[in-house]
């Protein structure tokens, strides 16, 4: 069964981001529950920026569920990637990915490496980016075996990375890993600008794909775009997807009517 999910952010130097809540976490996890979707992903500065124990009440009081944890602000605050050619930041980078799988572990959540991928910089050959990015993937993608939980990558567009911008590349870079314990991110945003058929693009790579973000193509709320969302939606249920689909997009206009209008669009498209 697909599931809903709505994106929380608690990290104050990524407040221009596609997050649908802001800050005050046991707020956003009330206003999610009364709305109705069934699970969070969560953006935090760390693995210990929040108290297990009080997630673990806030869960059980509103019947959520950690859908996934971000591992972004390890590149926003930190500078981390797992490409950077200086091999004690690709380690630092490694440390907090493997602190997030830890912490999103305890609640069978899944970890998301979308930014701390990092990019080919200058004076680097993409053969040696792409030799720090497998192992560090390799490393984590087992680190995440010993969690019992999957491990996301998730490939991001032509202007957030140099690295991979489509499924089917994505899903090839990781189908050479050792491990086999590393799924895909499809992120609809994403997809729009980089894959000439989202659906095709769904089938194609259907057995690599683990998690799914929810956004229309101006990274607005599914429903203020141009996306062709009914297609996408009728693809992941033939294909058996039972997932979330999570909401990352822009807080447009505001955090309560983007959140309204992602759980009207998912009933729409997932429940009718």
């Amino acid at each position: 069964m697909i599931k809903s999910c709505v994106t929380i952010a608690l990290v104050p130097q990524i407040k221009t981001g596609p997050w649908i809540y802001w800050e005050n976490l046991e707020t956003s996890i009330t206003k999610a529950a009364q709305l109705g979707f069934e699970g969070i992903e969560l953006f935090t500065a760390s693995a210990d920026a929040i108290d297990p124990a009080t997630l673990t009440t806030l869960l059980e009081q509103s019947g959520l569920k950690l859908a996934a944890v971000g591992t972004g602000a390890g590149k926003v605050i930190q500078g981390f990637t797992l490409t950077d050619p200086d091999p004690a930041i690709r380690q630092q980078a490694t440390t907090f990915i493997a602190d997030m799988i830890a912490f999103g572990a305890q609640f069978q959540a899944l970890a998301i490496i979308g930014s701390m991928q990092g990019n080919i910089v200058a004076g680097v050959e993409r053969e040696q980016a792409m030799e720090w990015l497998a192992e560090g993937l390799n490393f984590l993608g087992e680190a995440a075996v010993a969690r019992e939980v999957p491990l996301i990558y998730e490939p991001l567009n032509r202007y957030e990375t140099n690295l991979l911008n489509s499924l089917s590349d994505g899903a090839e870079f990781l189908n050479s890993l050792k491990t086999r314990n590393v799924k895909l991110l499809a992120d609809l945003f994403h997809m729009n600008i980089e894959e000439s058929s989202l659906t095709e693009s769904i089938r194609q790579n259907e057995s690599s794909i683990g998690h799914i973000h929810f956004a229309d193509s101006n990274r607005r709320p599914v429903g203020l775009g141009h996306t062709a969302v009914a297609e996408i939606a009728k693809t992941l249920q033939e294909i058996n997807y039972n997932g979330y689909v999570s909401a990352e997009a822009l807080p447009w206009p505001n955090p309560d009517e983007a959140a309204q209008q992602t759980i009207k669009a998912f009933h729409k498209f997932f429940k009718n």
